[in-house]
């Protein structure tokens, strides 16, 4: 059953990461839009947010906690646990928690707002709190990645 939860983290770890960069890329290329294309770019980032990135970081933690549960039940308490597992575990769930709780109703905050009419300042602030909060979560992504690559 380890296997199959260990399957499970690291789908929703590609998942996570891989949509992440696919959406920094597409933010990118997106400056050579102009306003009125930017609408498309912002509603394409919100769609990968929703159907990958957040299901990707859901089922990481959620597999992170089971495989934390079951590596404690068979070794004990804190037996066996490393700085690296608890470096990965908590920059794991940190970025999850912004990329769940502040990227993703950012990102849809962001596909309802035309960016060339009234709310357009409010568009450019939305668009500017989306690629920090993105890029702090993604960097908490990396830093997990590099913990976990160090447990072995």
């Amino acid at each position: 059953m380890i296997r199959f939860w260990l399957f499970v983290h690291l789908l929703g770890f590609t998942m996570w990461l891989g949509g992440g960069f696919a959406a920094m890329v597409a933010s990118i290329a997106s400056k050579r839009e102009d306003r009125a294309g930017l609408g498309t770019v912002v509603r394409t980032q919100a769609a990968v947010q929703k159907m990958i990135i957040a299901p990707g970081a859901l089922l990481t933690v959620l597999s992170g906690l089971v495989l934390t549960f079951s590596v404690s039940a068979r070794m004990g308490e804190l037996a066996g646990f490393s700085l690296a597992l608890v470096v990965m575990q908590g920059a794991g769930m940190v970025g999850a928690l912004l990329a769940l709780m502040v990227a993703l109703p950012t990102s849809a905050k962001l596909a309802r707002l035309d960016p060339s009419g009234p709310g357009a300042a409010y568009f450019d602030e939305l668009r500017q709190r989306q690629k920090l909060i993105s890029s702090i979560a993604g960097a908490l992504a990396m830093a997990a990645l590099v913990a976990g690559a160090l447990i072995r």
